[in-house]
């Protein structure tokens, strides 16, 4: 385990390590830090809930949990959390982990964005959620040790990542705006394309092709 002055572990097993190597090609600085950020968010977050969970699964997911807003991996039709999930499930499944290992790694990525689902589930789940949360918008920032939030920016800094976050958020779902319909991705969306408007649920009701019956009884 790679470890900070903390203590707080980062897996160096070889499955981890070549996640790493990905990540580190793939991926810009930027999203490169807050992968890893993500990650050890996340197991802090796991240490305060004792909560069991694989560190080296949860690794895994953070490492890949944005793989879909890379172009190498980028679908033309498909959620880029669905994406990132694929791709890890394409890497998971090729060191023959147990499938239902991959299922949960696949769940947890792409269910990351997904607002009040993923604390209910297995911890992997859980935490890789609450170490977006934290990482992206704040979420529970003050809760969080303090001395140990300013370590881990320090090693993996945040550098303009307000605003060049948004920016390579947003280019990796640009070219499939209706993939973000039923996400928080429809309102990046609606910021930055003219004219775009996420579908309605209320206007996809009123278009059902079912007929309405008479009238109540």
């Amino acid at each position: 385990m790679s470890t900070l002055p903390s203590g707080l572990a980062i897996p160096d097993s070889p499955l981890a390590k070549e996640a790493t190597e990905l990540l580190r090609e793939h991926a810009s600085e930027l999203l490169f830090n807050h992968s890893i950020r993500v990650y050890l968010f996340a197991t802090e977050h796991g240490r305060q809930r004792k909560l069991r969970f694989d560190p080296e699964l949860l690794y895994v997911a953070a490492a890949f949990h944005d793989f879909g807003l890379l172009t190498k991996y980028s679908s033309p039709d498909e959620r880029f959390e669905v994406d990132g999930a694929n791709a890890a499930r394409q890497f998971l499944s090729a060191h023959d982990i147990p499938e239902d290992q991959v299922q949960l790694v696949w769940e947890a990525i792409a269910l990351h964005t997904t607002p009040g689902i993923p604390r209910h589930l297995r911890p992997e789940i859980a935490l890789l959620n609450s170490g977006v949360l934290l990482d992206v918008v704040g979420v529970g920032f003050d809760e969080f040790p303090a001395a140990l939030r300013e370590e881990i920016v320090a090693n993996y800094p945040r550098k303009r990542f307000k605003e060049d976050f948004v920016k390579e958020y947003f280019a990796g779902f640009a070219h499939k705006p209706a993939t973000t319909y039923g996400t928080v991705n429809a309102g990046v969306c609606e910021r930055f394309i003219p004219g775009f408007k996420s579908p309605n649920a209320v206007d996809a009701i009123a278009g059902s092709p079912f007929p309405d019956g008479g009238a109540h009884r």
